[in-house]
This record gives structure tokens, C-alpha cells and sequence, in this order.
């Protein structure tokens, strides 16, 4: 059944793919954006607390992927501050405009991160664990997710993602990783051990179309691929998706810390996150290995339909 879906979020990395996904699958999608331009675009002020109300009313799912990028700028006291309010803001400023209209739509799907788990080592990480440690990528996830309760309370079926490390040549980590391959680099971080658990665009966005589609589906859910890799294998298998020859030389932790201060936190951490909920809940992996994924996002076979 087709609904109406509204977006915040929805022009960035994900949100982008995830309209065309869901108005390929034939939904309404409204996006919420700063700056209004199209007929199914809508004006906000999340910050201010501001928000067109014809976007919120007759919204069948309300998908929250708003916020201040985690790793655009150094992490400075006034960038955390806005990394954390930008998101609690935005559910906020939801949560207000259903309340104040009276319509509650059937689901409220929001995004949080593997941040939440903290630098967990070698430990498989599921939905039931405590953060490992206190830092900055902890306090933010907490205080994302706290805010999703909020909606939770209203009585609206809630969903939250914890996503992992989105893999896309456009955008995002492998981007990154593949600009010094091009010259024939392959850099990692430190001893290159540490767990990174990833997933495919295509498999994330599926994922909030999956659970829009599903209404038994509610809770935490940890998004990432079943086969998490370690750093340096990254690399190495992104190298050989791109049939790039490299070197492959590592980055010094003391090094890392000093260019990006705090922030290095979000690329030393090892975080080896299990997708086992969201299997036995009945999602399927398109892309559950790594070489599998890379291959597909470097011959471009990957789309966002289902197959």
C-alpha cells in the first residue's frame, strides 16, 4: 500500500537514495529542507523550532535523518553542541508538530549510529549493550536516541537505525578511502585491527523501507552488514574492487589525534556491531559480504531496487 512518507533529512547521503527508492516502490515522499524549492518540498527551522505544518499533516511515516555531520569539521565545543542539538532539535521539533495538529502518523523511523557503543574492541556489540566507554560518539547517540523516545511516548510505532559506516563511491568513508588509492595509497589507521562494521547504501535505505512497510517492526536495530571487517582489510579490499595496485602504509594514532583532535575517535575506534536482530526480524542482505558490496559499487551494478 502506498503511503506518504515525509523526510527530513532528505537530500544528504542517504536521504537522497532513499527518495528515489521509496517513490520507485510508488509512495508520496515530502522532504523537509531549509530551503523549500520543489512542489513536494517543505520549509523548516528545527533550531528555531519552525516547521511548515502542511508537511506533517497527512504524513503516513516520518523518517528523521537531520542532523550536523558527524565528521565534517574538527570537533570543537561549539560543533558538538551543534552535532547533538541539530538532532535532538529536529525530533523536537516534530514531536511538537504532532502534538499541536493531533496527527500522529502510523511510524516515526529516526536515525542514531554505532557511535553508540563506544571503542568496544573485539566484542560483538548487539542492541541490548551498554556503551563501552563515555565519549563524545556515546553522548551523542544517547542524547539521539533519548530524544526518539519522546515520540515513542506519543504512542507512534518507533524505529531507530543504528547505522554503520555507509559504503558509496559518492559520498561518505569510501570516498575518502578511495582518493589516495587513486594515486596507489592504501592508508590505514594505526595497526589497522580495528573492527569496522559497514554497510551498503542500498541495504540501509532498504532497511528504512522495510520497516516503513512493516508494522510489526518497532525498537533499536542495529544497521550494519553481518560481516564487519577490520580497517586495514578495508582498504585492501576496496584496492581490489577498484583494481587499483597500492601501498599500503599506516597512519600513526598520534598522528591522527593531532590533525583531528577528538574527532579521530570516529576512525581509531573498533566497533564490531552484530546484525543479528535485524535478521531474525526478517530483513534481507543484498549485500552481506564485503567484497561482494565493493564490487558492486565499483562496477555500478549496484541500484536501489530491490531484486
Amino acid at each position: 500500500m502506498a503511503r506518504t512518507i515525509l523526510i527530513a533529512g532528505g537530500t544528504g547521503f542517504i536521504g537522497a537514495h532513499l527518495t528515489e527508492l521509496l517513490r520507485s516502490k510508488g509512495h508520496l515522499v515530502r522532504l523537509l529542507t531549509r530551503t523549500p524549492r520543489g512542489a513536494d518540498q517543505y520549509g523548516w527551522d528545527p533550531m528555531a523550532g519552525r516547521i511548515d505544518d502542511e508537511a506533517v499533516r497527512g504524513a503516513d511515516v516520518v523518517i528523521n535523518l537531520a542532523g550536523a555531520g558527524i565528521a565534517e569539521r574538527r570537533w570543537t565545543p561549539a560543533r558538538k553542541k551543534l552535532i547533538i542539538e541539530s538532532r535532538v532539535q529536529s525530533a523536537r521539533t516534530l514531536r511538537d508538530a504532532f502534538q499541536r495538529l493531533k496527527h500522529f502518523p502510523e511510524a516515526y523511523l529516526a536515525a542514531s549510529a554505532i557511535g553508540y557503543y563506544g571503542n568496544s574492541g573485539e566484542d560483538w556489540m548487539n542492541e541490548n549493550d551498554s556503551p563501552a566507554d563515555s565519549g563524545f560518539l556515546v553522548e551523542s547517540t544517547t542524547a539521539w536516541e533519548l530524544a526518539s523516545e519522546t515520540i515513542t511516548a506519543l504512542g507512534i510505532r518507533t524505529v531507530v537505525f543504528r547505522i554503520g559506516i555507509v559504503l558509496e563511491q559518492s559520498g561518505g568513508a569510501l570516498r575518502e578511502i578511495a582518493k589516495p588509492l587513486r594515486l596507489g595509497i592504501g592508508g590505514y589507521f594505526g595497526a589497522g585491527q580495528a573492527w569496522y562494521s559497514w554497510i551498503h547504501r542500498d541495504d540501509v535505505c532498504r532497511m528504512f523501507l522495510w520497516a516503513a512497510e512493516n508494522p510489526h517492526i518497532a525498537g533499536t536495530y542495529n544497521a550494519v552488514a553481518p560481516n564487519p571487517a577490520r580497517n586495514k582489510d578495508l582498504v585492501k579490499a576496496t584496492a581490489n574492487a577498484m583494481h587499483q595496485p597500492a601501498i599500503f602504509v599506516p597512519a600513526p594514532p598520534p598522528a591522527l589525534r593531532l590533525a583531528f583532535g577528538e574527532m579521530a575517535d570516529a576512525i581509531l575506534f573498533s566497533t564490531r556491531v552484530s546484525a543479528e536482530k535485524i535478521i531474525r526480524a526478517g530483513f534481507h542482505f543484498q549485500h552481506p559480504n564485503l567484497a561482494g558490496a565493493l564490487d558492486a559499487i565499483f562496477s555500478k551494478k549496484a541500484g536501489v531496487q530491490e531484486r
